[in-house]
């Protein structure tokens, strides 16, 4: 393409706010580039062929929405193509895949020309630094990006939960929602607060999020205030019926005194804890499990979780959160304690809600 260009053979239109981006051939012809994070664009154009880099970031409402645009009808046949690497066996696009709903073809490193040299046999020098990479990886990640298989993490606790289905688009929350906040404090660990909003039939929404490191509880309770109060003091969305914390005492002792809202210590029962979520995550049978968390919810990406390849929000914690192999002094599983810090934040709401005594007053 860029030979192209500078032959002023193809031009480059750099798109509107009705329009994607496109390169226009001299035929007519045009290859337009958009993504789905503004799906507008895309959605308001007609294709004849449609190709998706790395579809597991897509949902499968995203997915099949695409393949309503295949209705150009200038080429012989309309068709809707993608790359990707594998994810967890229970993935919506593998299970297209398994349902024949989707054609599927395996792809290996041996397959790159770049990588490796069928008419010697051997791995160019390309491929073989490539390789010496996904060598070191371990569990999961070797699985899927070095032997290209479509595997959940051995032991995953939360094997319920499906990005697609449980990562929603964002709505407009009713003011008369309940709102609650559940705080992990960290400092070379993320410090993690989410916002949640609970709906009439007891549904749990979480529509906003900080996961960050290396910053002070107080730097963290000034920004936390700054979303929620404009600067005359006005709330902005209602106040949390709850803040509920982890048990470090001098932490929500800050917190307390620079937000001027009261915390409550969250219960630390991690297995009955994990067992509520679990049931929240089940769907009851009207198709919307009793928790879901708005796409774009994290308020702004750490860059060195990023760098050091760790989860960045609570949604990319749910592949990695896993049982370990060591059990408790009563001889009970337990969960990995790493990259948990969302899964503990959004326990502690949920056993908040669920794990109270009934009142046995009518």
């Amino acid at each position: 393409m860029p030979n192209l260009l500078e032959e002023e053979i193809v031009t480059y239109y750099g798109g509107s706010r009705k329009d994607p981006a496109k390169y226009i051939f001299p035929n007519g012809a045009s290859i337009m580039v958009g993504g789905m994070d503004k799906a507008t664009k895309v959605m308001s154009s007609e294709y004849d062929l449609i190709f998706v880099q790395e579809a597991i970031e897509l949902t499968e409402d995203d997915w099949e929405k695409l393949t309503t645009r295949l209705r150009n009808y200038r080429m012989p046949y309309q068709q809707l193509i993608a790359d990707t690497n594998p994810h967890g066996a229970s993935h919506w696009l593998k299970q297209r895949a398994d349902k024949g709903t989707t054609t599927m073809f395996q792809s290996v490193h041996e397959d790159n020309p770049t990588l490796y040299d069928h008419e010697t046999g051997e791995w160019t020098e390309r491929g073989e630094d490539y390789l010496s990479k996904l060598d070191q990886l371990t569990g999961v990640n070797y699985d899927r990006l070095r032997l290209g298989l479509w595997v959940s993490a051995e032991g995953i606790i939360y094997d319920e939960f499906r990005e697609d289905v449980h990562v929603i688009e964002p709505f407009e929350i009713p003011e008369d929602w309940k709102r609650y906040w559940s705080i992990d404090f960290g400092y070379t660990n993320p410090f993690v607060c989410q916002w949640w909003a609970e709906d009439n039939d007891g549904r749990l929404y979480k529509y906003r999020e900080i996961y960050q490191t290396e910053r002070i509880v107080e730097d963290h309770t000034a920004h936390i205030m700054s979303l929620v109060i404009d600067s005359d003091g006005n709330w902005l969305e209602p106040k949390p019926a709850q803040v509920i914390c982890d048990h470090d005492l001098e932490d929500r002792k800050t917190f307390e005194r620079y937000s001027k809202l009261r915390t409550l210590s969250a219960k630390k029962d991690v297995r009955r804890g994990i067992e509520a979520v679990k049931k929240r995550l089940r769907d009851p049978g009207d198709g919307k499990p009793r928790i879901m968390f708005f796409k774009d919810a994290l308020v702004e990406t750490d860059s060195k979780l990023v760098s050091n390849k760790k989860p960045i929000n609570t949604v990319s914690e749910f592949p990695g959160y896993i049982w370990s192999d060591k059990k408790t002094e009563l001889g009970l599983d337990q969960p990995e304690k790493v990259d948990d810090h969302g899964m503990d934040s959004m326990r502690y709401v949920v056993a908040y809600k669920d794990l109270r005594p009934k009142s046995n007053v009518a």
